[in-house]
């Protein structure tokens, strides 16, 4: 390995990988155009001698960086820190770097970010992005644009199918005898919260069922456990949760409270992030691909930077499973 005052330059690297400068500075901007075993030579040298690109460098000869940009309301929120992981990770055997933005869910801030990492990345996925449609094709102009959990009209957007799992969910709650039940929404202005609550609003129209929407409220620990009071005063035998951390707040206060589950209100959460590992009875949940939805992403974007001109590649609706377990139960009688 070299020393420290060392300049590894791309022909050390060549040779010691025995192939060609050209091949070296191919394997760093685009390695999906070398073979793998030579892609593996290549990384091993590069790493034996401590090699590392100057993504300055790399972009002034290839106009690329190798850096994405994912922009995400927070991290605390499981399902958002589940997908940036996985776009991280994808991006990796790529040979790429994803540059991670918090935004705190503010429209301003979103901007701010996406103007200043306009220069430094091949592209960008927002996940559920609060800028206007206008303002991000506006960006996408000039670099790429991805819309993660909200779809855009003129951008490759990917969103998860969860109003259609809670739907299944709200039709077993139907089935159990409820004819009242809570949803606890948010958080605040988001485009898929808006389809959540449509869903539950067309299922109450046909089934004859009540739906009362707390909130919105973000997703944290601490807002399901306030919630919690509120919703057991309601008088609704079941609640839905659009987020698995709120229904851990949830069910703590429940707890705390003497309010149990299923007796005396059944539960339900449009993801299953947060409840993996969650020891004690499984909870009914909508079995979202959180995942996914950052490894289409990254895919996404690498498909229109290696494509040049082309500033659109296919977007799609993820579908969604539901574990339906015995957090549901029929009200009690008279309720």
């Amino acid at each position: 390995m070299a020393g420290p005052d060392d300049v590894v330059r791309l022909d050390d690297v060549a040779r010691e990988a025995g192939v060609s400068a050209s091949t070296v500075s191919r394997a760093l901007s685009r390695p999906d155009m070398v073979a793998p075993a030579t892609l593996a030579k290549v990384r091993g040298a590069a790493e034996s001698l401590g090699f590392r690109a100057n993504p300055a460098a790399r972009a002034l000869i290839t106009g690329r960086t190798g850096f994405f940009a994912l922009l995400v309301p927070d991290l605390d929120n499981p399902f958002y820190a589940a997908t940036a992981t996985a776009a991280q990770d994808l991006a990796a055997e790529g040979g790429r770097r994803v540059i991670i933005a918090v935004t705190g869910g503010d429209a301003a801030r979103e901007a701010a970010a996406l103007a200043e990492l306009e220069g430094q990345v091949d592209g960008f996925a927002v996940l559920s992005p609060m800028s206007p449609a206008a303002a991000l094709k506006e960006v996408h102009r000039r670099k790429p644009v991805v819309a993660i959990n909200r779809r855009v009209a003129g951008l490759t957007s990917f969103t998860v199918d969860t109003p259609g799992g809670l739907g299944r969910i709200y039709d077993r709650l139907v089935e159990l005898g409820h004819r009242d039940v809570a949803y606890l929404a948010g958080p605040p202005g988001s485009w898929m919260d808006r389809r959540r609550r449509d869903e539950l609003v067309e299922h109450a129209a046909r089934s004859g069922l009540r739906v009362r929407v707390h909130g919105p409220v973000r997703p944290a620990f601490a807002e399901g456990a306030a919630a919690a009071r509120a919703i057991a005063a309601s008088g609704c035998t079941a609640v839905l949760v659009y987020n698995s951390l709120l229904l851990l707040g949830m069910m703590f206060e429940f707890g705390r409270m003497g309010v149990r589950v299923p007796e005396d209100v059944s539960v339900a959460a449009a993801d299953d992030i947060a409840l993996a590992d969650l020891p004690g009875p499984p909870i009914t949940a909508v079995l979202a691909p959180a995942g996914e939805l950052g490894r289409c992403a990254v895919a996404a974007l690498a498909e229109m930077v290696q494509g040049g001109g082309d500033r659109r590649a296919p977007g799609r609706r993820l579908p969604t499973g539901v574990r339906i377990t015995d957090s549901l139960a029929p009200p009690r009688p008279g309720v």
